[in-house]
């Protein structure tokens, strides 16, 4: 049987050093701030959202929610961000994606200033995660699948991992990431061939595809640690991966659950990046 990679200890592991962390700012007269910029009321915008401020809790980070009427107007979009920007008591921000279609949202990520791109918007936190230059930070959930493999002592370095997506918001980082840390990345995606032999060669497993159950028994091996991002509806209600754990977790080393997986890590990252933001902010 697999060991299940557990996001919760991880969150809490991250949360008690931030904590500390935060505490060290605000005795200097430092409340660490995250804003959140929030276009409309989505059902998934709200969980999160109620997520994040019971993780800033913890932490000890101020948040200032920015929220505009679903039908806004781009220009008003863009005064948020730039009253953002322009308000030293906040040292992150964090756009709840995607926006209405009418919105240009590239636009709005750009112009957020890099320092306070908490979440990867801009092309200067890309330019961070692909050649280790510029502000900003990595996307979020990107970086918590580093967290998990990182707090249950499994060392990227020189391992084979295959990553099965390549958006910029989890794929293509993630890739960039794991080769940071010294594995060897194949990254696959609807043109690979022989999808599943090439995951089975690998030893570090990453899906982040958005397709429930795509992947089976037959994309794994027994020395492989799988990183499930899918988070999709599934047919009986509730929610699951997109791989399926019932089949993969008696075959593997060691796989994340989902829910309770990669996406209970996301708002403590979130968290770190916002106290690191209010650190580089003190000097």
């Amino acid at each position: 049987m697999a060991d299940i990679l557990k996001g919760a200890p991880v969150a809490a592991a991250i949360t008690e050093v931030l904590a500390a962390r935060a505490a060290n700012l605000r005795a200097r007269e430092i409340e660490p701030c995250l804003a959140i910029l929030r276009v409309g009321a989505q059902d998934s915008d709200l969980v999160y959202e109620r997520n994040i401020l019971k993780r800033c809790e913890k932490v000890g980070i101020r948040v200032l929610p920015f929220v505009l009427p679903e039908d806004c107007a781009q220009a008003a979009l863009m005064e948020e961000i730039e009253k953002v920007n322009t308000d030293s008591r906040i040292h992150g921000c964090l756009l709840f994606r995607p926006l209405p279609a009418h919105l240009d949202g590239q636009a709005a990520g750009e112009a957020l200033a890099p320092c306070k791109d908490v979440d990867s918007m801009t092309s200067s936190s890309l330019l961070t995660v692909f050649t280790g230059r510029g502000e900003g930070y990595a996307p979020c959930t990107a970086q918590s699948c580093l967290e998990i493999l990182e707090y249950y002592g499994i060392d990227p370095s020189g391992k084979r991992a295959a990553v099965i997506g390549r958006s910029l918001v989890i794929g293509k980082p993630v890739s960039m990431m794991l080769q940071a840390k010294g594995a060897t990345v194949t990254m696959c995606h609807s043109g690979t061939v022989d999808l599943p032999a090439v995951c089975r060669e690998a030893e570090i497993l990453v899906v982040a595809v958005g397709k429930a159950g795509m992947v089976n028994a037959s994309f794994v091996n027994p020395d492989q640690v799988i990183i499930d991002v899918g988070i999709n509806a599934a047919p009986g209600g509730g929610i699951c991966g997109d791989v399926r754990f019932d089949e993969a977790e008696p075959l593997v080393r060691a796989i994340t659950p989902v829910p309770g997986g990669v996406g209970s890590v996301t708002t403590a990252v979130l968290c770190k990046h916002v106290i690191e933001a209010a650190e580089k902010a003190a000097g």
